[in-house]
């Protein structure tokens, strides 16, 4: 092509890029900013590339380093989960009777199905350990305290769904040890005051069955991704607001710090991609072996977790009773409720004793309860648990429903050996 006819091509591409940027509302860089790609805030009167390098060349304050990365890390292992989780629903069909042979299909036919779905369970290991540290770091930093208590609430609320997503997909796979291992919270959570109410409404029938399975899949799938959107769009919307809590005694949170881009967006990009490369390593070193399929009927050898949460929740259980599942519940509900009586300036650790008890009784009692709970494999003594209950709630039913059709043939018998 000749320079003459290069000219106006070029120059109709620049006028059109021109009139893109023009019309193109600057609002959109909201989805960036939540992705964290931007930081400072939407200059809506400008066009939007303007908008964009002025959202980049906000400096932050100098203490913001890589002990901050927490957050990112939890957030970029729930953005793994959510990718995963939609690739392995294009397979996976939430049934009795396809829930088991859907995964099996995905770990042995799909190409890399196997890697998706291990990549998917050790980021949901991964995000319980992130979170929990991003935690230990703002309560005993006392950052939750004014005007940031709403933003701590949205974090535990979050903390919350995170755990709720990986209880209700615990029992989607649908083999023994899934179907086992609910079966036993379910029926320690049911005698629990209050929680019982939520363990019947989740569980919809008198045993784990196909309705419980629905259940599950529909809190999953669609409920809690609605409610994880909302509380990540508040949770951000008030970091943003408020600012990163500067250290104890310091009370700038601007100023000669160092510009977004390109220092600490490169530090969110080098902790992403080893983030990434770890879980992506886990899963392929260590995947989650697959049980034989769930039977209401029998009980397998040996329960084999694949979640942290459940091991905290079977420690619990097994060595305090329901009273202790009730117990640590209440004690994450006080750190909730921590803000609206800890309100002083005070943030220094060693001058607020109740926090820093009230902290180390949970945080260490979660490492301990996780500890404990990996070394039990056996199936608890419950009777509630046992098979032969099971069948007696079905055989009854089965029976009446046959007895009709035994009644005559036994009539008809007995009426030939009565004609001799």
């Amino acid at each position: 092509m000749n320079e003459p006819q290069k000219k106006p091509r070029l120059k109709w591409l620049a006028v059109f890029w021109a009139d893109l940027k023009a019309s193109t509302d600057p609002a959109l860089l909201g989805v960036a900013r939540f992705l964290g790609l931007l930081y400072g805030p939407i200059d809506r009167t400008v066009s939007i590339d303007q908008a964009a390098r002025k959202a980049l060349g906000r400096r932050l304050p100098a203490f913001v380093g890589w002990r901050h990365a927490l957050g990112g890390i939890t957030y970029m292992l729930f953005i793994v989960l959510v990718v995963t989780g939609v690739l392995l629903s294009f397979y996976y069909r939430p049934s009795v009777q396809e829930a088991y042979p859907s995964i099996q299909y995905v770990v042995s036919e799909v190409p890399l199905g196997w890697l998706v779905r291990d990549l998917h369970v050790w980021s949901a290991n991964l995000i319980v350990i992130a979170i929990m540290a991003h935690m230990a770091r703002v309560f005993f930093a006392g950052t939750y305290k004014p005007p940031r208590e709403t933003n701590w609430l949205a974090g535990l609320l979050l903390l919350l769904v995170v755990l709720a997503f990986g209880g209700t997909g615990y029992l989607l796979p649908w083999d023994q040890w899934a179907y086992w291992t609910t079966t036993e919270v379910l029926d320690t959570i049911s005698r629990a005051p209050v929680l019982g109410v939520f363990a019947s409404v989740l569980q919809g029938d008198a045993v784990v069955s196909g309705a419980t399975l629905s259940r599950f899949f529909a809190w999953h799938v669609i409920i809690l991704p609605w409610i994880a959107f909302a509380l990540l769009l508040l949770h951000f919307s008030l970091l943003r607001k408020h600012g990163i809590a500067p250290p104890p005694g310091e009370t700038r949170e601007a100023g000669d710090g160092v510009p977004f881009f390109p220092n600490h967006l490169l530090k969110a990009f080098i902790v992403g991609v080893l983030v990434l490369a770890v879980a992506i390593s886990l899963a392929a070193l260590f995947p989650r072996p697959v049980g034989d399929p769930a039977d209401p009927f029998t009980l397998p050898s040996a329960l084999v977790s694949s979640w942290i949460v459940v091991d905290v929740s079977l420690a619990l259980i097994r060595y305090l009773g329901v009273w202790g599942f009730w117990l640590f519940t209440l004690l994450g509900m006080s750190m909730a409720l921590l803000p609206l009586f800890d309100r002083r300036p005070e943030r220094r650790l060693r001058r607020r004793p109740i926090v820093l008890a009230l902290g180390t009784l949970f945080f260490f009692g979660f490492l301990v309860a996780w500890l404990a709970g990996r070394q039990l494999r056996s199936l608890p003594p419950s009777t509630q648990l046992r098979p032969g209950e099971m069948i007696e709630r079905f055989v009854p039913e089965q029976e009446s429903a046959e007895a009709p059709q035994n009644e005559p043939d036994a009539e008809a018998e007995g009426g030939e050996e009565e004609q001799p």
